[in-house]
């Protein structure tokens, strides 16, 4: 067996060549099977990340325009239900007046027949109360004479 000793690095002779063509075959090969494929998924990647970005700020927009929106019809709903509201206050306040007045009215008219009554009440309670009062002094005064009074 023959050493050769050699200080060089790399020694220039056929095997180089060999090498460098190999190395380039590969390069041609790796370039065609993974690296294209893989740069064509990476920008697939960016692209649809891309979108989602611009769909996501669309929506946040969307989201904002549809609060402001439900904002203005609260607002709108809640001066209607005010104002209707008010208007119930305003007529149940009138029906009320209305109720009142009609009663004071019924009030009045059962007060007036109650006083009549009472004074037809007490005028034939004073015309029995004569007839017994008349009665009774006849009957005292028979008692007082021992004798019978005509009439």
């Amino acid at each position: 067996m023959h050493i050769i000793s050699n200080i060089a690095l790399i020694t220039i002779n056929e095997t180089l060549f060999v090498q460098l063509l190999s190395f380039l075959i590969f390069l041609f090969i790796i370039n065609r099977i993974m690296f294209r494929p893989l740069q064509n998924v990476m920008n697939e990647r960016v692209n649809y990340m891309d979108k989602v970005k611009t769909d996501t700020v669309d929506t946040i927009q969307e989201l904002d325009n549809l609060t402001k929106k439900l904002k203005k019809q609260e607002s709108e709903v809640r001066d209607q239900a005010l104002e209707v509201k008010r208007e119930l206050e305003e007529s149940g306040s009138t029906k009320s007046a209305e109720i009142l007045a009609s009663t004071r009215e019924e009030i009045n008219a059962i007060k007036e027949k109650a006083e009549m009554e009472v004074k037809v009440q007490i005028s034939e309670a004073k015309k029995h109360l004569q007839q017994e009062s008349e009665a009774l002094a006849v009957n005292i005064m028979e008692k007082l004479l021992d004798r019978r009074l005509a009439q």
